[in-house]
């Protein structure tokens, strides 16, 4: 069986909260291996290729929101100017892009064997209100869909995780370059130069 790799980022309001320190602690806690590590002002660039570009991923977030505004009786082309999923899914996409752009983000890959089913489990749900007590979003999160939805911008769920290992490998590609990586067979390597010399 081969270690796994997620990202994880700590948005702008897990930065502005304070709570970095902590959500680190979660994963150290259970024994992932930090192997990148990084406070950054995104770059649109990195942030834009961080979501999908599909109109599959546009239709599936839009329908999402959609699903979401007929629960609570809101008009989704009054607030949005469009019932058109993919055009709903895009203008989510410009929102998560500014909520990125907030504020610096701490960036993490982590690494470990079924490294995304523990993030995930540790994470809970991205909505805060369905994240269960103990989990990271639980925990720390209160910004509700409602509200979200009725002032049109995103929800601010505290962190993003990698949920699945090609998203987890894609994701740590995109946001880190490999000699911003560590790993422990490198990490071997050196030791065993340096003894040489």
């Amino acid at each position: 069986m081969e270690k796994q790799q997620a990202l994880i980022i700590v948005k702008s309001d897990g930065v502005q909260r304070g709570l970095m320190g902590k959500i680190i602690q979660r994963f150290e806690r259970v024994g992932l291996t930090i192997i990148g590590f990084k406070f950054v002002w995104a770059d649109k660039e990195t942030v834009v290729a961080h979501y999908p570009e599909t109109d599959v991923w546009f239709g599936k977030v839009g329908e999402r929101t959609l699903g979401n505004y007929a629960k609570k009786g809101l008009d989704a082309k009054k607030i949005m100017g469009t019932n058109d999923p993919i055009e709903i899914g895009k203008l989510v996409k410009k929102w998560l892009i500014e909520y990125f752009m907030e504020s610096p983000v701490l960036v993490m890959a982590l690494e470990g064997y079924d490294c995304i089913e523990i993030v995930r489990k540790l994470s809970g749900n991205t909505i805060p209100l369905l994240a269960a007590p103990g989990t990271i979003r639980g925990d720390f999160s209160h910004h509700s869909v409602d509200h979200a939805n009725e002032n049109a911008i995103p929800l601010r769920n505290i962190l993003h995780a990698s949920d699945a290992v090609e998203d987890g490998i894609k994701e740590v590609n995109l946001w880190f370059k490999k000699d911003e990586l560590f790993n422990a067979k490198r990490a071997d390597e050196h030791i065993i130069l340096g003894k040489k010399k």
